[in-house]
């Protein structure tokens, strides 16, 4: 009994300290002047390379924000920045230069982890930028790639000049190919791409966001005219 007692409270430990690890979702709704929801706005607390991006309905997500933390937003080429004031979700309002309101929702409260996009939640995932990427002396993604991330095997298949690729710690649905994403669409292959277009790869271990279709994770590439047009 008092073995299986100790078990048990040696599983209570081990679960609390995973639970301490993991992220903790901050998820945010972001209304433009006309009170419709703004688009593909850029959200981030203290590291601009670590943003969320709001989708075509508002919401944004991110992760591990502190109660006395600061939102960083760039809304119509504005910077407003909105104190955090405590509240563990966000539904923002912005009228005008400086004039915004903000209150907590508990229906984005709700929503865990389901707003947080890879950009943002890089967690379980590894970024990579098109410099890094060109350092290496390849002229492919997958090739540079190749040996820079924990777990990414890339083999290459002479013959057919195609690759074969697995991230290990996915969960291996069919076969070991990951999902590939380029500027937010699905695409076959990255072999068209070359290493002078790319602005950063994500490497997703954890590609639950994108459903069944990530269960070997996905390999995400943001390309510099993406990048750039985002910003604009």
């Amino acid at each position: 009994m008092k073995t299986i007692f100790s078990l048990f409270s040696l599983l209570l430990v081990a679960l609390s300290a995973s639970a301490q690890n993991e992220p903790v979702p901050f998820n945010g709704l972001l209304l433009g002047h006309d009170g419709k929801p703004a688009r593909n706005v850029r959200i981030y607390v203290s590291n601009p390379d670590k943003y969320a991006q709001t989708d075509r309905k508002g919401r944004f997500g991110l992760t591990n924000v502190q109660p006395n933390d600061t939102l960083h937003i760039r809304y119509e080429k504005q910077d407003y920045l909105i104190p955090v004031n405590g509240k563990r979700s966000m539904k923002i309002r912005i009228y005008d230069v400086d004039k915004f309101e903000s209150e907590e929702s508990q229906s984005l409260l709700d929503y865990g982890m389901g707003y947080v996009g890879q950009r943002e939640y890089v967690g379980y995932n590894s970024r990579i930028t098109g410099a890094e990427l060109l350092a290496t002396g390849c002229t492919d993604i997958l090739s540079a790639l190749s040996g820079m991330i924990p777990g990414l095997t890339v083999t290459e298949d002479f013959e057919t000049g195609t690759y074969q690729v697995s991230i290990r710690g996915a969960a291996y649905h069919e076969n070991s190919a990951p999902l590939y994403i380029v500027d937010e669409v699905e695409v076959k292959s990255i072999d068209h791409i070359h290493l002078n277009q790319v602005a950063y790869v994500i490497v997703m271990k954890d590609a639950a966001m994108y459903g069944v279709r990530g269960g070997n994770g996905a390999i995400v590439v943001r390309t510099k005219s993406a990048e750039t047009a985002s910003m604009n």
